[in-house]
């Protein structure tokens, strides 16, 4: 038995046009695209699902991300390296008279960096500074037990045990991505200091910002340093990447900010199938690759 007779289609009057929009959309059904309609000839039925490995989705013009605005760089671990710092102050304690066990140095710098971490908040500033850089010595100094320096001078021959380096993919990756006309920054968990370090390595003046957690008061994995440094260098958060070497810290930290992200892992200790998970790099050459793409 049929059901009963639809109405007609009512038409537009004479000379007069209904807006394309319009006609389109009420011709779509509930749930369904323009295109998708366009494509489904009504006598064939619907059209058949391809199948996909597990993992896999069909490429779409609207998922593939333009280059970027900004390129956000990590500091330590990603930018910058750190020459080891054991040695080097066992060396200044035994140049200054105190002839201490280098494991119980390499032990008391473990010690002293907990304490670094915990309080480096307060470092937004020079005196700040100072003062964390004088707890910090009086750490080392309880560390290392009898027989140790006084806190002041433990101070100074820490701080002086203190070089730093870029890696050695930093700048060849520094070049290659202004080149792609690409601006950077640095977003990183760091004194007040970390700009003058910069600056001794000769790349400072390369950065449009440089966001220290201890200046903006806001430490990754938090999305407010992220967006301090979007926001300072005049760029939407989506039209920003970051690249770090840590997953929590920077990779999940700036993706709730909504910056696209790279896991830079130069050990290969993250390689393997990674279908859901986050895109790993083991160079910063990769990085101007990306963008290109």
């Amino acid at each position: 038995m049929r059901g009963p007779t639809p109405p007609p289609r009512p038409r537009p009057r004479s000379g007069q046009r209904w807006p394309i929009g319009a006609c389109v959309a009420g011709s779509l059904k509930a749930g369904s695209s323009w295109r998708q309609q366009r494509a489904r000839p009504p006598s064939i039925g619907p059209p058949r699902r391809r199948s996909l490995r597990p993992g896999c989705r069909l490429p779409c013009p609207a998922m593939v991300p333009s280059p970027p605005d900004l390129v956000l760089l990590d500091a330590f671990g990603t930018l910058v390296a750190m020459e080891p710092p054991g040695p080097v102050l066992h060396a200044a304690l035994v140049d200054a008279g105190y002839d201490i066990d280098p494991h119980v140095v390499e032990k008391a710098l473990r010690v002293e960096i907990a304490h670094y971490r915990s309080r480096l908040h307060i470092a937004a500033d020079p005196p700040g500074l100072r003062v964390l850089r004088a707890e910090c010595g009086a750490v080392l100094a309880d560390a290392l037990g009898q027989g140790a320096p006084p806190a002041p001078l433990a101070t100074e021959l820490l701080v002086a045990s203190l070089r730093f380096r870029l890696h050695d993919d930093a700048l060849g990756a520094i070049d290659a991505i202004e080149r792609q006309g690409v601006r950077l920054g640095v977003v990183s968990n760091w004194d007040c200091a970390l700009p003058d370090h910069l600056e001794a390595l000769g790349v400072a003046d390369r950065f449009a910002v440089i966001a220290v957690s201890a200046t903006v008061g806001a430490a990754k994995p938090d999305p407010a340093i992220f967006r301090h440094a979007t926001d300072a260098a005049g760029v939407d958060a989506s039209r920003a990447l970051h690249v770090g070497d840590r997953l929590a810290e920077d990779y999940q930290g700036a993706r709730r900010a909504g910056l696209r992200a790279l896991l830079l892992d130069r050990t290969g200790a993250a390689a393997g199938p990674r279908a859901t998970g986050p895109e790993v790099i083991t160079t910063l050459a990769e990085v101007p690759e990306i963008i290109a793409r």
